[in-house]
């Protein structure tokens, strides 16, 4: 995986490329800016925080409010009622023994090793260096792109599968950010969709989880992705190339009925060439 250097951003450009892909995938939601912070001081005098309202809400309701409102909120141990998502955030912390016998306890899976089957699929939180890297944050800044109030580490955009598709198709367009995600339908958006792209420097498309779909609001047909914030301009600038004039595009294009001789991606001509001459060279070499 290379380093992502395809922007060096300014709090404009982020603005501007974040309302770009926005209005050109026509998503239903902002995509979220996503900035972690090392101390309670770094938190935007815009930015609310739900415990000095008296209340606490899951990181993925933060979202929801970041890309359906509009709104800027700050997220800390003291503003998540989601226990475990800070835990594992590290802005309060316990043995790893400790979250993984919570887990069993609420019986997300069927015992011990199972739990601990499903866990190593989030295998990149629990290495040394990555835990170096989170140790000392205290939260993050969640805000809508196209006006976000931080320069992001991490931008999450929710979306359906086909706008998903879109933004895959960008990152492997020149094969250099392709795609890798294991499934395991908790903590999705807020650990896979967020901290793994910050600790991994990679992109993780997210299923959304039971907190998203019942206290979130996140709808039925929406998925997630979630990347390193830099590489959003680098999808900004090769969204729709795949496949050239053959990109389907947003909203989708399709074609009802029989296609037409010759009609398809170049490949299609291509490759029917190839079979033809292939049956050409058996036959002739039958007939011999």
């Amino acid at each position: 995986m290379e380093t992502v250097k395809e922007m060096e951003p300014n709090l404009d450009d982020y603005r501007k490329v974040g309302k770009e892909v926005y209005d050109k995938l026509r998503l239903l939601t902002y995509p979220v800016a996503i900035k972690f912070i090392k101390s309670y001081e770094e938190i935007p005098e815009k930015a609310q925080r739900p415990s000095k309202m008296g209340q606490n809400i899951t990181l993925c309701q933060a979202f929801t409010m970041a890309r359906r409102w509009g709104a800027h909120v700050a997220m800390t141990y003291e503003d998540n009622a989601c226990i475990t998502s800070s835990l594992v955030h590290q802005w309060k912390k316990v043995p790893v023994q400790d979250i993984i016998q919570s887990q069993v306890m609420s019986g997300y899976h069927k015992d011990a090793k199972a739990e601990l089957l499903v866990q190593s699929q989030y295998s990149a939180l629990n290495t040394k260096e990555n835990y170096l890297k989170v140790k000392d944050h205290v939260g993050f800044i969640a805000s809508p792109l196209t006006r976000t109030i931080v320069e992001p580490d991490v931008v999450l955009t929710y979306g359906d599968p086909s706008q998903m598709m879109h933004i895959i198709h960008a990152l492997s367009y020149e094969g250099k950010y392709l795609v890798k995600s294991a499934f395991i339908g908790f903590g999705e958006s807020c650990l896979k969709g967020v901290l793994m792209p910050f600790l991994s420097n990679t992109a993780e498309i997210v299923l959304p989880g039971t907190g998203d779909r019942t206290l979130a609001l996140t709808k039925e047909e929406e998925m997630a992705i979630g990347m390193p914030a830099q590489m959003i301009s680098y999808v900004n600038d090769t969204l729709f190339k795949s496949g050239g004039v053959f990109n389907m595009g947003e909203p989708t294009r399709f074609f009802v009925g029989s296609l037409p001789k010759g009609f398809g991606p170049p490949a299609w001509n291509f490759l029917k060439r190839k079979v033809k001459k292939k049956e050409r060279e058996v036959k002739k070499k039958e007939s011999s």
